[in-house]
């Protein structure tokens, strides 16, 4: 019988006057395999912390087996200042302890791509969010745990990342998990228990995301036939009592009773997120043409000698290494980086929309209403239907009074949604998504899904997460770190395949060559390093300068919009440094 690990009992939780947990009772035992699901700000998070002992209940209690080790990887990663990343995930074991663990080599090839000297020397710090997340799961994974629970663990992984996480996971039975993403095809292969959280209570489920997803509708269909025959009594209620004479209805006050019973068991409307199908602007045959095109971030080629046609109605997604140039290739088709060689013709009935990874032009003090009238005060939504910005931001599901509050205090999630609605509210008919997922919950990411659905231009994606690029791209390309962009027809296990066959490869003509690179070779990549670790910091400290200056400017909207497109640019050109860095250091380990 597997061993109980935690428990919690009768738990509520409340933010505010909100209640995030009510009454909720539940249990782990060793082994179990969990995911976690629900609305941003149902409560996910909270009721992980609490499992994990980082938050207190408001009312309740957990129980924990005594020899329980039990850890967290949170949204958000931090550490001790001065810890450098071989302090936080060796500790202070001796090398010769460690390296000869299969392991912990598996942990650090999976997610650094080997042992990197020079990494682990870095101050955590000074990392970047991807940096950080990796360090953070590799401690998890090498520590003697029973239970670890993982907070967004994709988050700043590439397709592949996700991949070697989830097949690691999936051998460590030695563990029991809970997880929290909204990866669904990571939910898929690591998961064998769902839980939902939902109005403060927790819904159980047996299996992964799939599933869940047919024993929901299955309840749902259920409820439907529940809900069919409870209106047709209500609705025979009703008329009976209208039918009743004034004097007649104080006889039978039951039946008053019973009507009233049946109305009160009718449960609230659900809030409900709509995504708007736009007007499109007709496309011609030409969307974009790169011819023989060299594209760089820098010094450094990405791409090299790139012929590619991209038509009108392509859906097609883009994976790769990172560091390989997906962002770059992207801010090229729109227009914002300029090849170095070669040249791209885009179609002049070309309009696009490109959503960046970044939210910062969004002024944090326009007001939600604004920030949807400055594209338009009027949308078309087809068959000569206009809606107003306000009637537009309550079908998006911000009423009246949320219409005013500052752009600068919505979530992450709210943000996202608000800044892909002003892109598309403009019409376009070329849609760029960069990591259109992050911050997004599985339920608004659906929607979305249904919105794409029913796009009828053209549409390129880069994405992390596997099953949204599964399920809303026909074609896939991939960028494999050599310099070519290759076509996919298989797709993403296509791309798998062709990386794990390539790092097979490199290490046998390694192995025949008796080395990985030249000294030479190794002196070069040395000072490339520490050249793009000068840049990086010079951008870092210019950013935070910029975001003083941010503060002081509040009242002054032309500087403020000047410092934000800045600002921008500069965190465009640090996360190519980043992808560069990253590079550099496999460069150096293979």
């Amino acid at each position: 019988m597997a061993r109980n690990v935690v428990n919690i009992e009768e738990v509520s939780k409340a933010f505010d006057i909100r209640p995030l947990l009510d009454n909720v009772s539940l249990g782990v035992s060793e082994g179990d395999r969990i995911g976690i699901v629900g609305r941003n700000g149902s409560g996910k998070s909270t009721l992980m912390k609490i499992i994990a002992a980082v938050e207190d209940p408001d009312s309740g209690r957990v129980t924990k087996s005594n020899s329980a080790r039990i850890g967290i990887l949170s949204q958000v990663d931090f550490a001790e200042e001065n810890l450098t990343v071989g302090d936080l995930v060796i500790g202070n074991r001796e090398k010769h302890e460690w390296a000869r663990d299969p392991k912990i080599r598996d942990i650090f090839t999976g997610l650094f791509g080997g042992f990197d000297d020079h990494l682990f020397e870095r101050v955590f710090s000074s990392l970047s969010g991807g940096e950080k997340r990796r360090v953070g799961l590799a401690k998890l994974l090498i520590d003697d745990l029973d239970l670890i629970l993982l907070d967004e663990p994709t988050n700043h992984l590439d397709v592949e990342g996700v991949a070697w996480l989830a097949d690691h996971l999936v051998k460590r039975r030695d563990l029991a998990l809970l997880v929290v993403t909204h990866d669904r095809w990571f939910l898929d292969a690591v998961t064998e228990r769902t839980w939902e959280v939902v109005l403060g209570k927790v819904e159980e489920y047996d299996g992964g995301y799939s599933a869940f997803v047919l024993a929901k509708a299955e309840r749902a269909r259920q409820a439907n036939a529940m809900d069919a025959r409870r209106n047709n009594l209500i609705r025979k209620e009703l008329a009976w009592l209208r039918r009743g004479a004034p004097a007649r209805t104080t006889k039978p006050k039951f039946r008053v009773d019973a009507a009233n019973e049946l109305i009160s068991a009718e449960p609230a409307p659900r809030d409900s997120t709509e995504l708007l199908k736009f007007a499109l602007n007709r496309l011609g045959n030409t969307v974009f043409e790169l011819h023989h095109a060299l594209i760089k971030a820098g010094d450094k080629e990405l791409i090299d000698n790139l012929t590619w046609n991209i038509g009108p109605g392509d859906r097609i997604g883009i994976v790769g290494v990172n560091g390989a140039g997906k962002t770059t290739l992207m801010r090229t088709l729109a227009g914002l980086h300029q090849p170095s060689q070669g040249k791209l013709v885009t179609g002049i009935t070309v309009k696009t929309a490109f959503l960046t990874q970044h939210l910062d032009e969004l002024d944090p003090e326009w007001r939600l209403l604004e920030a949807v009238e400055k594209v338009a005060t009027h949308v078309e939504i087809g068959k000569g239907k206009t809606l107003s910005a306000s009637q537009l931001c309550e079908r998006l599901g911000f009423d009246r009074d949320a219409q005013w509050t500052p752009v600068g205090n919505l979530s992450g999630g709210e943000r996202r949604r608000l800044q892909l609605t002003r892109l598309l509210m403009d019409s376009p008919n070329v849609v760029l998504l960069d990591e259109p997922t992050n911050d997004f919950d599985i339920e608004t990411l659906t929607e979305l899904e249904d919105l794409l659905d029913s796009y009828g231009g053209t549409l390129i994606v880069i994405s992390h997460d596997r099953y949204f690029l599964e399920r809303v791209c026909d074609r896939f390309y991939g960028l494999l770190g050599d310099g070519s962009l290759r076509d996919l027809p298989r797709g993403v296990d296509q791309y798998l395949e062709q990386r794990k066959e390539n790092l097979s490869s490199g290490r046998n003509n390694s192995g025949k060559a008796n080395s990985t690179s030249s000294a030479a070779e190794q002196r070069q990549l040395k000072k490339d390093l520490a050249r793009v670790e000068k840049q990086i910091a010079k951008s870092k400290e210019k950013i935070t300068l910029l975001e003083s200056e941010q503060e002081s400017a509040s009242q002054n909207h032309q500087r403020l919009l000047e410092i934000t497109n800045e600002v921008e640019s500069l965190r465009a050109e640090l996360q190519s440094r980043e992808e560069e860095w990253l590079e550099i250091t496999l460069a150096l380990e293979s």
